[in-house]
């Protein structure tokens, strides 16, 4: 049986800090322009890195973390523009089917199939994700999030009541600012929740390694030309502080 060695990646450095406080012991290794933070949380073996952004860099830091760190579960954090009209700046979508919005080989295969693969959609596997709801409920319940965040900070992002929704996130190495992008995709992948750059990616090559993944996101912008937030103070305040509390109430599940 493999020793359990979680891997825990973050789409910005702000959102890894909180996460790098939780572990005990820790020590650092730098390879390929990333430090990869050890230590235990929870006594279990812990591995906390910066992915960088997009999918290439995604996809090398998952597949360090498995040659190099022996992982054998795999947790993503970080920021998406929200494709569904539902979605609200400060809701979470975990990731139940991952797929790639700009992989396109036609007239080879159907668009967006991974070639070789014969698959469209990576899908993260009931129990992780089980885990990973349970946790985000948990921030969101009976003020809970109100003793994690300043409520100025909340109000300043107009954040009351934020959700969890479950269900398709799209990937690509494009940053989503326009109504005719979001149109667009909405109307390809009506089922998609949320565009992002990295989870597709990094879906991608667990499954190929057979490690079981959770993609977390927190909806940042509204993915159109009203996406004027603040980027840095959404990280700082929201976005990072959601990161180390939801990662912390997954650990204490397992």
């Amino acid at each position: 049986m493999k020793k359990r060695t979680i891997g825990i990646m973050g789409a910005m450095p702000e959102e890894i800090e909180g996460v790098v406080a939780l572990l005990a012991n820790p020590e650092v290794t730098k390879m390929g322009k990333r430090s990869y933070f050890t230590g235990q949380i929870n006594g279990i073996d812990t591995v906390v890195v910066f992915s960088r952004w997009g999918k290439v860099a995604a996809a090398t830091t998952v597949t360090t973390l498995i040659h190099e760190f022996k992982i054998t579960e795999l947790l993503f954090t970080g920021v998406a523009g929200a494709i569904h009209s539902d979605l609200k700046i400060g809701d979470i979508v975990l990731g139940k089917r991952l797929l790639q919005h700009d992989m396109d080989a036609r007239p080879l295969m159907e668009q967006y199939e991974i070639p070789l693969l014969s698959k469209t959609y990576f899908e993260s596997d009931t129990v992780h994700l089980a885990i990973a709801a349970k946790a985000v409920q948990k921030v969101f319940e009976n003020k809970a999030l109100h003793t994690v965040i300043a409520t100025e900070d909340l109000m300043q992002f107009d954040i009351a009541q934020p959700k969890l929704v479950i269900g398709d996130i799209a990937s690509g190495d494009q940053f989503f600012s326009g109504n005719e992008q979001k149109q667009g995709l909405a109307t390809q992948l009506p089922n998609v929740l949320c565009v992002e750059m990295e989870g597709a990616a990094v879906a991608q090559v667990c499954y190929e390694y057979e490690i079981p993944f959770s993609i977390i996101r927190t909806i940042s912008d509204v993915a159109d030309d009203n996406s004027h937030i603040d980027f840095p103070a959404f990280i700082q305040k929201i976005s990072s502080k959601y990161a180390a509390e939801i990662i912390k109430n997954i650990f204490e599940q397992i």
